[in-house]
């Protein structure tokens, strides 16, 4: 049982974790290196949300969105 609970121990730290350690490593060289994948996700999510609100707004010039009191189950 202790040889499999090392086996899992060595697969996160050796394996699954490694890239976190290079990041960890990275940032103590080149910040902005580092934290790309960050501003990448940021800027994805931007994106995401702005075409969601264009959606949004084709929706409602469209008025096919049901704005009645009983639209909605919970109200």
């Amino acid at each position: 049982m202790k040889d499999f609970l090392y086996a899992i121990q060595d697969l996160f730290v050796d394996v699954l974790f490694a890239p976190f350690d290079a990041l960890r490593a990275l940032e103590l060289e080149n910040w902005f290196a580092a934290n790309t994948m960050s501003w990448l996700f940021v800027i994805i999510g931007f994106v995401a949300m702005v075409y969601w609100m264009l959606q949004l707004r084709i929706f409602d010039q469209n008025n096919e969105e049901d704005k009645s009191v009983s639209a909605h189950s919970y109200l």
